[in-house]
Order: structure tokens, then sequence, then C-alpha cells
């Protein structure tokens, strides 16, 4: 429904308005709870014998879909578990993490829902997990050779396990204090509990994988020595450079980037004292940006006892239903409604900033927000539509423009193409002999699957740099992307 200025918005649900969220005592536990297991597999017995099964084209890594889906079906959760390892290194997280571009291609979805097939992964995991049936893998034997992976985020430890697996010796250097990246520290627990990511850690420290902390590349061990101390070198830092957004206010106090504050939350959550943290109490809060992050922030802000939560996004509402453009089997972009959105707040769409507005001690006091309007395919502010929305936190979740490329570019004077990152050929090399680059680092912002698949395929081609042969599996070039018809 409209405001009388046009403004788009959407309530989640019929609330009181300025109903401080921490009255409804949620914790950081996962909100979602472990399925049924008979509705599981009624759901995995769904998965037909399709001629073409297409969510394997949705699927960046390839996953077995129909075959765990069967073996669900028939309650054999250990060859499931096999099928499910044998595609994806990581399945408690993609289970719980990605959007699920396969159920989006599954060919029951021309006409009717389409099987839930990540519900079905991840039940799949936990109860391997609880069966104990997920151990390590060491090697046979060891080849010799060194590898070091800059970057512990999902790329970076698929691309690592996967070496460690076939015989090399792999450190693993992360600049955070503990290791994970994103998925330590960008992910809240209500999402995904850190026990999943210590569990798969432990795993791999014991098949072999060498886990350094607190080290940034470039700048404790440059990129050179870093180099000449091991045979290959895989760069999988991520995308970590926010979209600011430029306009009247910005360096006022309490208009953060989304990150700063996600990070000193999950710190807290680790049990770490933050000096000085960003917090959401009693505050009026506004999140600028419609995905996933802005929906990570809104989630915290609720569990922090924010007075009152706003979400503003500058485009259309997406559809409820596939657009004609977008037809089966693409991934369409649609309105979702994650569990952080079902807890309150509000969604505004079609609102541009203009300005942050100040109080008399250079703090955020509010917004000043504007109906988008579409001028030769831009978004620009229309001319007396301006309101203002009370704001004590601001949280700019706009997405990534590209890694972080300063010490890159003195030290190993590696190119950037023209989006920003790191240059690599389709193996997955840069410019630089036995220097690699996977997931977002190469690839810009993307999803989770796509950095396990390419942190997978970097270690076949690092492998075959090393070993002259690929052993490892090499499931998808820099270049590929979903079919679309």
């Amino acid at each position: 429904m409209a405001d009388p200025k046009g403004f788009l918005k959407v309530p989640v649900r019929e609330t009181p308005k300025r109903r401080p969220v921490a009255l409804r005592l949620m914790d950081w536990k996962e909100v979602y709870e472990q399925g049924d297991s008979a509705t599981l597999r009624r759901q995995a017995g769904r998965c037909m014998d399709c001629g073409i099964p297409f969510c394997h084209q949705g699927c960046p890594l390839g996953n077995l879909i129909p075959e765990w889906n069967d073996l669900t079906w028939r309650d054999e959760g250990r060859a499931a578990i096999e099928r499910l390892h044998a595609t994806n290194n990581f399945p408690e997280f993609t289970g719980r993490l990605c959007p699920a571009p396969c159920e989006s291609s599954c060919v029951l979805g021309i006409n009717q829902d389409p099987v839930t097939i990540k519900q079905v992964e991840v039940s799949i995991i936990d109860q391997a997990f609880a069966n104990g049936w997920v151990t390590p893998h060491p090697p046979e034997r060891l080849t010799g050779k060194t590898v070091a992976v800059v970057g512990s985020g999902p790329a970076g430890l698929a691309a690592a396990q996967q070496l460690t697996r076939a015989g090399h010796t792999v450190a693993v250097y992360e600049r955070d204090d503990r290791i994970g990246g994103l998925l330590r520290y960008g992910i809240p627990d209500f999402k995904m509990e850190k026990k999943h990511l210590e569990t798969r850690l432990a795993q791999m420290q014991a098949e072999g994988t060498r886990f350094r902390a607190g080290v940034e590349i470039g700048v404790d061990i440059s990129w050179a020595d870093l180099k000449s101390r091991y045979d290959a070198v895989i760069i999988a830092t991520g995308a970590m450079k926010p979209r600011d957004l430029a306009v009247p206010g910005r360096d006022l106090l309490g208009v953060h980037f989304a990150m700063e504050y996600l990070v000193q939350q999950n710190k807290a959550g680790a049990g770490d004292s933050v000096a000085e943290q960003i917090t959401a109490e009693g505050k009026h809060v506004v999140v600028l940006g419609g995905g996933d992050t802005g929906a990570d922030c809104i989630g915290t802000a609720h569990r922090q006892g924010a007075l009152s939560v706003t979400n503003l996004a500058i485009g259309i509402q997406p559809p409820t239903e596939r657009p004609e453009h977008q037809p089966w089997p693409m991934a369409p972009t649609l309105f979702e409604v994650s569990s952080a959105h079902e807890e309150g707040g509000e969604r505004v769409y079609l609102a541009s900033t203009v300005e942050f507005l100040s109080n008399e001690v250079g703090e955020v006091r509010g917004i000043r927000v504007a109906e988008t309007e579409y001028l030769d395919g831009r978004r620009v502010p229309k001319a007396g539509t301006e309101r203002d929305i009370p704001a004590d936190l601001v949280l700019l979740a706009l997405g990534f423009t590209g890694p972080e490329t300063d010490t890159l570019d003195t030290q190993l004077a590696i190119p950037f193409d023209s989006r920003g990152n790191v240059a690599r050929a389709d193996n997955y090399e840069t410019s630089e002999s036995g220097v690699f680059v996977a997931g977002d680092a190469g690839r810009g912002q993307s999803l989770i699957v796509w950095a396990i698949a390419e942190g997978r395929a970097a270690a076949s081609a690092v492998d075959r740099f090393l070993e002259g042969e690929t052993e490892l599996p090499f499931p998808v070039k820099p270049t590929d992307r979903a079919i679309s018809i």
C-alpha cells in the first residue's frame, strides 16, 4: 500500500508501531528448528525422475540433488550424505545460508511448489553430524608441495580442504582473530550458530589443514614473501569493500556500514569485550538496503532491543510470483520475507535517501527521504516528495564493490578487471605464476554456493599446477553462469 506521498510501504505483520521488540524475548539461537523426519521424507519423495533435472543447472556446485533426495526418501541417510559431500564440502552452511537457486529450477516449479531442496539438504548433514558419519579424511600420501590460502571464508575453506585431502600441505591465513571469514563474523547466530563452523573446522584440522588466524597478508607478511615461502598461493579474501552513500550528513555519528555493526555483535556473542559497541538498544534504527545483509541487521536490531526498525529500499518492491521475463528455470527476483522481517519492523520501497539529519552534537537524528523516480534509466529522488524519518542509528547495507586491493597492487602488481576484481584466467591463475584467486575476490559479490564451487575449482587448478595432472573435481570456470533461456 502507498502513503499519501507515494512511498510503497510493506508492513510485515500487524504490530503496534514503536513497540520495543525486546519485549518479545528473542534469543540468539537459530530461528528454525529441525524439521520432522516424516515430513522431510515426503518432501524428498516429491522429487521425480526428470528427463532433465534442471536443479543441476540452478546449482553452481552441481549437487546431485535427485540422488540424495531419493536416498532421503528411502531413509538411507548415510548414503545421502556421501552423495551430498561428493559435490559440496559444507552443506551445513549452504543448507542454512544459500538462497537456493536450485529450487527455482526444480521441474515441479513449472506448475506447483518446488521441492524444498534446501531443507532436505540441511536435514541430511544435521543427521550425519548427529550420528557421527562426518569423519576426517586425511590424505593417504603427502606430495611435499605447500599451498597458502589467504582468507578463511567458504571459498578459502573449500579450496583448503580439497588440497589437503589431495596430499598437499595447506595453511589458511586469516587476518581476523578467529577462522571463518564472513561465516564467523558476518552471519548472525540466529541465522547460523557458530557450532556448525567449529565442528567443520575441527574436521579440517584433523585432516591436516593448518590455520593461522590474526595474520594479515600484505601487512604482517608481504605478498611477495608469502609467495616465496609456498609453492602456490590462493587469494580468497572476498569482496569486502562496502558500497557507500555520498549524501549530506554521511559523516554524522551513528551512521555505520552494516559489517561494522554485525562484526561487533558476533564478537560480543562469542564472549569478547567490545569497546563502544554499536548497539540498537532503545534506538530508532533505519537500515538502508533490501538484501540479505540488511535482513541480518534487522534481526540483530530486534534482538538488541531497538525501539523501532525501518528498512528502506531505493527500488520497487519485487513481485511475489515469477515474472514473465524470468521464466522457469531461471532464478527470479521475488519479494522475500525472511525470519527477521517476520519479527517486525517496516519495509519501505521506492525510498531515496536525500540527507542524514543532525542534532546539536553531531549525531544522526533522522533521515530525509524522497520517493524514487526513474529518469533516463537512473533512480533519483522525486522533488516535492521529501519527508523525515526518525533515526538514532543508520546502517548501510548497500552491498560491496569488490576486494580490498591496495597491498596486492603494490606488492605483487596483479592487475584487476573492469569491475575492480582480481583479474584471472579460466584456470583461476593470476598474472603471477603460482598465484590463484577464487570466490568473491575474483568474481565479485556473489552466493555462498558460487564461493564453494570456485574454491573447489581453484583447488583443482592448483593441483594441476603442482602435480601436472587433475586429481580433483573442476566443476566451474570463472566465466560460467547459470543457464538462461
